[in-house]
């Protein structure tokens, strides 16, 4: 008889988990309180981002996560779009940080491409002209719609792994090989908690030792006035220079941010980085910022919105675009600089938390992981 597994979560962190014990031979069920993923698996760009991961485990980690995400896309047949990302510089600074990533990523073997303004401007669309010196191309980041794909990997998960979902159903109490959900209890060999929210209703003793924040990011999404416009990749501007670990390999990046704390001090105070995505019907996903706390105020700021906006115009052509939709997202993230949270609660009860803002890139990879040391 196989064993079972509970996993109370159906965000990515969840449904990955869930995947790496099904392929290993237990019979999986998922617990939701919701009807559907509601929280900052469906709040983000879309994006699985290898190139902000630094080299070693993370890294691997992110290109695992990449070719799962490809093969149970092919699966169940959602979109995914293997279009990398460009790094743009307007500033000789950027310029010079673009180029010592570009050698120290060469010489890792990661697939980059350092482009002149001339090579950027003939092969994508979009990109502001103006002052542009050049960017940074890497092959390895994939695009899919996390509205559409999270939905689509449940699917996948019940049609091909016979996995049991159970929604609007929440937790309540856990205890060594059963939960209870309201007035039922369901057995099981191994219960993963893999919800910041529920970690911490289900252990706050626990939760309170553990060294987490959370962070509030604000977003926005466009629509381009032609449909079938697409601009080729995902595009950042210099401000997600200084907010990915893996470029801190950059010996002059020191130099670029103090040099963006003087000019751009407000955009640096609520962790402001402009990145875009482009989803399978056109739609521009835009953001973000990152405000730290344990509770947030509720409604957006429109001047965060507005700054977002200001620093998107310096590297995309916009003022066609129309906004469709704002929102904000929160999830939870380690004050000492851990990727993941992973502690054993009591006899086989594991939670799994605490990824930083990086489960679509690192979620698929680290459960494949993380299931070897239950």
């Amino acid at each position: 008889m196989s064993s079972s597994a509970i996993i109370v979560g159906a965000g990515i962190v969840g449904l990955a988990t869930a995947r790496a014990l099904s392929i290993r031979g237990y019979k999986v069920t998922v617990i939701e309180r919701s009807s559907k993923a509601v929280g900052a698996s469906v709040r983000n760009f879309g994006m699985v981002w290898p190139v902000g991961q630094p080299d070693g485990v993370l890294y691997e980690r992110a290109m695992k996560s990449r070719s799962v995400w490809k093969s149970v896309a092919d699966s169940i047949g959602f979109w995914y779009d293997e279009c990398g990302s460009l790094h743009t510089a307007y500033y000789e600074d950027e310029w010079q940080v673009l180029q010592e990533l570009y050698d120290a990523f060469k010489a890792n073997g990661r697939p980059v491409q350092l482009l002149s303004k001339k090579d950027v401007l003939e092969k994508f669309n979009g990109v502001n002209e103006n002052e542009l010196i050049g960017g940074l191309y890497s092959a390895t980041e994939l695009i899919v719609d996390p509205r559409v794909a999270i939905t689509s990997i449940a699917d996948y998960l019940k049609e091909f792994l016979e996995v049991e979902f159970i929604w609007d159903a929440a937790v309540t109490e856990v205890q060594t090989g059963k939960v209870k959900a309201g007035n039922t209890i369901i057995q099981a060999d191994l219960i993963c908690i893999c919800s910041g929210a529920d970690f911490e209703t289900l252990y706050p003793e626990m939760y309170k030792q553990q060294q987490l924040t959370k962070c509030k990011l604000q977003m926005l999404r466009f629509a381009p006035l032609e449909h079938d416009w697409r601009i080729g990749t995902a595009v950042c501007g210099g401000l997600s220079l200084i907010h990915y670990n893996s470029f801190k390999v950059a010996p002059s990046l020191p130099v670029l941010k103090e040099r963006y704390s003087g000019e751009m001090s407000e955009y640096l105070q609520w962790g402001i980085h402009v990145m875009v995505s482009q989803n399978e019907k056109g739609e521009l996903t835009v953001g973000d910022s990152h405000e730290y706390g344990l509770t947030f105020d509720p409604f957006d700021q429109s001047f965060i919105n507005e700054l977002i906006i200001q620093y998107l115009r310096q590297f995309m052509i916009c003022n066609d675009w129309k906004l469709v939709q704002s929102w904000n997202g929160i999830y939870p993230k380690s004050t000492v600089g851990q990727t993941e949270i992973f502690v054993q609660a009591e006899q086989g009860v594991y939670v799994v938390n605490g990824l930083s803002g990086a489960g679509m890139t690192l979620s698929f990879g680290l459960a494949e992981e993380l299931v070897e040391k239950m």
